[in-house]
């Protein structure tokens, strides 16, 4: 039986490779996004495939790559940054002992923020996981110069010190060792904030955060969070025994 009378043969192009994926054939489909955050640019792109491209009966859309990469990990920071806020408050109150204490040196997290969100805003960058994860390196640093503080204004206290004069000497005392910690943090960094080699685009959002958090920091950390003790902060003078 000759092979035409069973079979149509002609040249033509095809696939070169064909894909397959836990038993399915698919598709790749790439792009790259310059200039732009990548999450804006996929949901600008799945809004646009859905009006305009008809799928076949049989046919579905993944979206994986980066993206994909992406949302795994927010759902994975929105279960550590909790949990690790909660681990430094927790360690707070340990050393503390008190909640009052404990939210006045965490109140310098938010302090740290405001610093590593506008830096974000002046390099025109776009959130990602590594911001994220600078804003988590800035809740370590802050937590620690707000332990520095209050713990330096509640020892004053208990040495018998006035409250305007400890704050006075804790803002006094306490300048250099905030200074010198949110210095050597910049210091490091940044060289990677500036940097435009390859593979800087996922250092240099981390880099910014925690250089920006931590200029503005000092400030807030002797200014703001000196005033924020003297209005909330319960702590006296020890009382003197009668003789």
């Amino acid at each position: 039986m000759p092979l035409s009378e069973v079979a149509d043969i002609r040249m033509s192009s095809g696939a070169f490779y064909i894909y397959r994926e836990q038993q399915e054939r698919y598709i790749p489909v790439k792009f790259s996004v310059r200039g732009r955050d990548l999450g804006s640019a996929v949901l600008e792109a799945q809004e646009r495939v859905a009006k305009e491209v008809p799928l076949p009966s049989g046919y579905r859309l993944d979206w994986a790559g980066d993206f994909a990469n992406f949302q795994s990990a927010i759902e994975r920071l929105s279960i550590a940054v909790p949990v690790a806020i909660a681990m430094i408050l927790l360690l707070l109150y340990v050393s503390f002992g008190n909640l009052r204490d404990t939210l006045l040196a965490g109140s310098a997290m938010p302090m740290a923020l405001i610093g590593g969100i506008l830096s974000l805003w002046l390099a025109d960058m776009s959130f990602s996981i590594s911001a994220a994860i600078g804003f988590v390196a800035l809740f370590g640093i802050a937590a620690m110069n707000g332990i520095m503080v209050v713990g330096c204004f509640n020892r004053l206290i208990d040495e018998g010190l006035d409250r305007d004069v400890a704050l006075s000497k804790t803002c006094e005392q306490q300048m250099r060792p905030v200074l010198m910690t949110c210095v050597a943090a910049c210091v490091g960094l940044l060289p990677a904030a500036f940097s435009t080699a390859i593979g800087s685009q996922v250092q240099r959002p981390l880099a910014i955060v925690v250089v920006g958090g931590m200029l503005l920091a000092p400030f807030l950390f002797l200014t703001v969070l000196p005033a924020a003790i003297g209005a909330f902060s319960r702590r006296r003078v020890p009382a003197t025994p009668d003789e």
